[in-house]
């Protein structure tokens, strides 16, 4: 199984190709749900790596995949300026998930 990047920015691009990763730059909604369908019929897929910046801005078409999907796993990654998240989300994802002040 190999991975697949769909990025909304160039630099991501350049350095997961460096690393051997195949992928595209996009920015839209049409463009992405067409790559994804493309990741869906290559059986050689197993996980799409996205950036969090398209992750966050199509949240029902990711979802979707997640939810209903086993296979292409799909990994959000930050961009060259870093997460969007918070810096205590793992804490914060803990204490939500079980109840309890870490």
């Amino acid at each position: 199984m190999r991975m697949y990047l769909i990025s909304d920015n160039v630099d991501t691009y350049t350095g997961m190709r460096l690393a051997g990763v195949n992928g595209v730059v996009i920015h839209s909604r049409n463009e992405l749900k067409e790559q994804l369908d493309k990741a869906f019929t290559d059986k050689t897929i197993g996980i799409v790596l996205i950036t969090e910046k398209l992750s966050r801005e199509f949240p029902e078409i990711i979802d979707d995949v997640k939810l209903n999907r086993k296979l292409p796993l799909i990994v959000e990654i930050p961009d060259r300026h870093g997460t969007g998240r918070k810096p205590d989300f793992i804490t914060s994802y803990v204490n939500e998930a079980i109840g309890l002040r870490l």
